[in-house]
């Protein structure tokens, strides 16, 4: 059998000179296809970054909104002494009830006494059946119709007592027993309701500094907005808090506005919330 060797005659190639301008008219190519596909992409990643900022930026509202929520009455303030408006605090609650306001018809019961200093009182409610966040423990604290003046200010803890041991539950319908530090409240509320404030986080404060939004906690009646507490959100370009509720209505409301800034872009966002300010 006689091999034969593939003639490479009639084959051909590039030569160098076809090779280069091939790679400049592909360069030219590209370089005007990516004129008109640059702007597409460039808005595609502002608008994810915008996005991203709007869901921060919601989420950080409603945060701050649930915590406000919970606030004792007539509590909300914007302290002078830390940047204007960029500092908004308030006492927390975690439950609230009513408290027996005369005795019963056999003439039994424990009621919160307001012409001398009471030590206990019957709460017109099951603590025990409360979920675990809500039940009143020893260390909570007690306000009964806080008006956020002088005389009956919980900041002043004129209106306020502790809970010295484990609440008891008798009767029926059952009444829970709350043991308190000896106390003579000022006042009585109009509906004998009164709220209980936890151990481990007595004052809440919001606090815009050097770009972050931190959430600081206070076990004690004292916080003049400190900004030492964990980072709420970051990129915090302006920040503002306005309250309305210092003329002792029923109702208040608080307009937050709160910009974030990132890569060069900006969201600006705001939020009202409504505060139920009947003590």
């Amino acid at each position: 059998m006689r091999q034969t060797t593939p003639s490479i005659a009639g084959q051909c190639g590039f030569t160098l000179v076809e090779l280069i301008m091939v790679i400049i008219i592909m360069g030219v190519i590209g370089a005007t296809a990516s004129m008109f596909i640059k702007a597409p992409i460039d808005a595609y990643f502002a608008n994810a970054q915008r996005a991203s900022m709007t869901d921060m930026a919601d989420t950080t509202v409603r945060r701050m909104a649930r915590d406000i929520r919970k606030a004792l009455p007539n509590s909300i303030r914007t302290p002078v002494t830390a940047p204007l408006g960029q500092c908004l605090e308030f006492i927390t609650t975690k439950t609230g009830g009513r408290y027996r306001a005369d005795v019963d018809a056999s003439g039994h019961g424990d009621i919160l006494d307001f012409t001398a200093a009471d030590i206990s009182f019957n709460m017109l409610d099951s603590n025990s059946v409360r979920p675990a966040d809500q039940r009143i423990a020893p260390g909570d604290v007690i306000a009964v119709y806080n008006l956020g003046i002088p005389g009956v200010d919980a900041y002043n803890q004129d209106n306020t007592a502790v809970v010295t041991s484990t609440v008891s539950e008798t009767g029926f319908p059952v009444e829970s027993t709350v043991n308190i530090a000896s106390k003579l409240f000022p006042l009585a509320s109009g509906s004998n309701r009164f709220h209980v404030i936890p151990a481990d986080e007595k004052i809440v404060a919001y606090v815009c500094s050097a770009g972050n939004l931190h959430r600081t906690v206070s076990t004690t009646f004292n916080s003049n907005c400190p900004a030492n507490g964990p980072i709420l959100a970051r990129h915090i370009s302006a920040c503002s808090f306005d309250y309305s509720g210092s003329d002792l209505q029923r109702n208040a409301l608080i307009r937050m506005v709160i910009q974030f800034t990132e890569s060069g872009e900006t969201v600006s966002l705001q939020h009202e919330v409504n505060v139920n300010n009947t003590p």
